[in-house]
């Protein structure tokens, strides 16, 4: 392999001559050969696009010469449209604060505008990864700030994924809203409820998790770009930070303003730890409600057998015919990723000191990581899985009638302490409650049909 030699501020290191990263990543590919896992794509972009607005802010200042802060730009844009994503080689768990990320971005960037101006790789006298690509800024600002923007960006493709699962799980409670089956609670007979009214708690328990997501993603709108090195805005302008901002909200389109205290933002990454708690939460959601259309389409022959999920695959090596529910075992397994990821980022908030935290690399990952397969599985999940549910009626309206839990519905008439005893009798004997309060001559026949249909024990009285 051919390579040049280049020079940082330990010395010199080769460097493959085809090559746009410089020697900062050579040092990070050899000290961190960790995971082979790299970044999300959507966080170098955010880094690029911080790169291309702090090079228009430096232009319109005239901080940067015309030629190279074009060329600064055009290189940005580059890395924008993905043409060098080969080139971002560092491992997530790298360098605190991210810093060997953000050199990797700086020497690509440098490079390509080296290129650009017709001059050789790693020629840094006419182009300089630090000087000219990082001008007014400092790793403890920008990466922060790329993460804000590649989060709010994820979570743009994430929201209509997710709305589609909940509107999924809303068309099935109204198309299922006549099927009466047996509630159960502690894993018991209870009360009647329609198979609708179950499938629309699912719904709403998710619509409930995006709104707490969108609540919390608030905050990553404000921006510590411009603080620098601690937040005190060292070797920058306030019209610097002022435009750097303008010229980002262009690039990205979304709604970003200047932090109202630069150090918090520096200092903490509790805006981050929040989006992911609500992450986890919905996942918690995601799992209850997967695990619940595992129950319900048990068996079919031996389980529960109340709904029937899509048929995905085969189910098994050696037992013919048998089909797994698949879809909701996959979703399962991504929402305890979700929650180990949050635990990850749990434990990187609070180990912040000082005026940075270093740990921000294990926050990038795991957030963008959760956002990206929480997305993902919930789309599959919603087209393989809830569209396609069709409901067992036969099989519903079987347990409502037989389950011991419309018993609740005698105790206006009969008092608790008779309705129990009517269903111990009924365990002991196994006739219906009907039949022993038909033999009691407990209630009139008409009375007792109104007491006990299971379509009205699923609504309350109006009065």
């Amino acid at each position: 392999m051919k390579t040049r030699t280049e020079h940082d501020s330990l010395g010199t290191k080769q460097v493959p001559q085809s090559a746009y990263y410089g020697s900062e990543a050579v040092r990070a590919i050899e000290n961190y050969p960790i995971s082979g896992l790299r970044f999300h794509p959507v966080f170098t972009w955010s880094i690029a696009a911080i790169k291309k607005a702090a090079a228009q802010a430096n232009l319109s200042l005239k901080r940067l010469s015309p030629r190279i802060g074009r060329a600064i730009i055009r290189a940005s844009e580059e890395v924008m449209a993905g043409k060098f994503g080969d080139q971002f080689v560092v491992d997530v768990f790298q360098s605190g604060a991210g810093v060997s990320q953000h050199m990797n971005t700086n020497e690509v960037i440098a490079n390509r505008a080296l290129e650009i101006l017709k001059y050789r790789k790693g020629d840094y006298s006419k182009v300089h990864s630090h000087d000219h690509v990082n001008m007014g800024q400092s790793t403890n600002d920008v990466i922060p700030t790329a993460l804000r923007v590649a989060t709010i960006k994820l979570l743009q493709e994430f929201y209509p994924t997710a709305q589609k699962l909940e509107q999924a799980l809303s068309k099935k409670a109204r198309q299922f809203g006549h099927i009466v089956k047996s509630g159960r609670t502690h894993m018991q007979d209870a009360a009647p409820i329609t198979l609708g009214q179950e499938f629309s708690g699912y719904a709403r328990a998710v619509q409930k998790g995006i709104e707490r997501i969108r609540n919390t993603e608030k905050n990553l709108h404000e921006l510590g770009i411009g603080g620098s090195a601690v937040g005190t805005g060292l070797n920058t302008t306030l019209a610097y930070r002022r435009k750097l901002i303008q010229n980002l909200n262009r690039i990205t389109r979304l709604n970003l303003k200047s932090g109202i205290n630069l150090f918090e933002l520096m200092q903490s990454t509790a805006d981050f730890s929040s989006v992911s708690a609500e992450l986890k939460t919905l996942a918690l959601v995601l799992i209850q409600i997967s695990n619940d259309f595992r129950l319900l389409s048990s068996g079919p022959k031996t389980g529960f057998n109340e709904i029937e999920l899509p048929a995905r695959q085969p189910g098994s090596s050696i037992m013919p015919g048998k089909i797994n529910p698949v879809m909701p075992e996959m979703l399962t397994m991504i929402c305890f990723q979700v929650v180990a990821n949050d635990a990850a980022i749990s434990l990187a908030t609070q180990a912040g000191q000082l005026e940075l935290n270093v740990m921000i690399p294990s926050v990038i990952h795991n957030l963008l990581t959760s956002i990206e397969i929480l997305k993902n599985g919930i789309d599959v999940f919603a087209r393989f899985c809830v569209i396609g549910i069709k409901a067992n009626q036969k099989r519903c309206l079987e347990y409502a009638e037989t389950s011991y839990g419309i018993a609740a519905a005698l105790n206006p008439y009969l008092g608790y302490s008779r309705a129990a005893e009517i269903v111990k009798e009924s365990v002991k004997t196994g006739k219906t409650l009907r039949q022993i309060i038909r033999e009691r001559n407990l209630l009139p026949e008409h009375q007792l049909r109104e007491i006990l249909s299971p379509k009205k024990l699923t609504q309350p009285k109006v009065r």
